[in-house]
């Protein structure tokens, strides 16, 4: 039985991050060969010399402690040095990369070279859930002003327009950075429209795993891997970037070389390249389990 201690910091952006990988070594070993403690940062504190909960105490010892996020770092850094395990920190830490067993960085984050170091493509992302695919079915979201691009709105709202001309069946959403009002141009689309607010928690995973089709605002990179994770064909709306070195225009740039998204809002639907889930949650836990001494055995992994 492999035991992970993940720290949550409050963050669901961080959380879903090592949530991803914890589904990845699950997927590596097998549902019930992984037991996952979730606990509070806070069960923690900053000094370390300070006295530990006796909840812990009697917890399994742990083989990885898991934490994403600056507030996770000292909680995860102190049950490490208290009860032993490998430390895995998610994202570019804001302490030493050296004082953790292994980090799993972006590569846009263009971390150093060194042992401890996995790189993955964009934010790690859970697996969606198995619902059937509707080859007919459009995916539309709409992120916003971000600190890496300028917001064209009306490059957007004519490539939208464009979109919503082809014969799909079109869904519309937009998220917190979206100006207000953007929803309402498309009141006589024909689409189904969502605001963010009345999304319920799933909703917006339900729809990717779905859709046929996905396009994305370029200055979402989350919502982009989120739809990787999809089989629908993955389309970007380009945006101006505020800088010329752009770390994720960078990364975009590398899905479109890679052939896994296109930009070319005129390339008819049934053109656009079928693909297979993204799942690096799976090949970070593989590189995690091998790179910490487990042995494979067939696609599965032993001690």
């Amino acid at each position: 039985m492999l035991t992970i201690w993940r720290f949550l910091d409050g963050n669901r952006a961080h959380e879903k991050q090592s949530a991803a990988l914890v589904s990845g070594l699950r997927s590596c070993l097998g549902p019930e060969r992984v037991d996952c403690r979730d606990l509070s940062c806070s069960e923690i504190q900053v000094p370390l010399w300070g006295r530990l909960p006796e909840t812990l105490h009697r917890l399994p010892k742990p083989d990885f402690i898991l934490g994403a996020g600056h507030r996770s770092h000292w909680a995860v850094l102190r049950a490490r040095r208290c009860f032993g395990g490998r430390s895995v920190v998610i994202m570019a830490p804001s302490l030493p990369i050296d004082w953790f067993d292994f980090a799993i960085i972006p590569e846009h984050d263009r971390p150093p070279s060194v042992e401890n170091v996995i790189l993955t493509q964009g934010a790690l992302t859970e697996p969606l859930p198995d619902f059937p695919v509707e080859p007919n079915r459009g995916l539309l979201l709409f992120g916003g002003p971000s600190k890496h691009f300028h917001w064209d709105a009306q490059k957007v709202l004519a490539h939208a327009e464009r979109l919503l001309q082809q014969p799909l069946q079109w869904v519309v959403a937009d998220s917190r950075r979206t100006p207000e009002g953007t929803l309402d141009h498309f009141a006589d689309s024909g689409a189904g429209l969502y605001p963010w607010q009345q999304c319920p928690p799933g909703w917006l995973a339900e729809q990717m795993a779905r859709a046929g089709h996905i396009w994305v605002t370029g200055d979402s990179v989350s919502m982009i891997f989120e739809a990787l994770q999809s089989r629908a064909r993955v389309g970007i709306i380009s945006l101006p970037s505020r800088n010329p070195r752009n770390k994720i225009r960078s990364a975009v740039q590398r899905l479109i070389d890679q052939g896994l998204v296109t930009e070319d809002i005129a390339l008819e639907p049934a053109l656009l390249p079928t693909r297979k889930p993204f799942n690096q949650q799976v090949s970070c836990a593989r590189a995690l389990l091998l790179r910490s001494g487990f042995s494979v055995a067939g696609d599965k992994f032993s001690a």
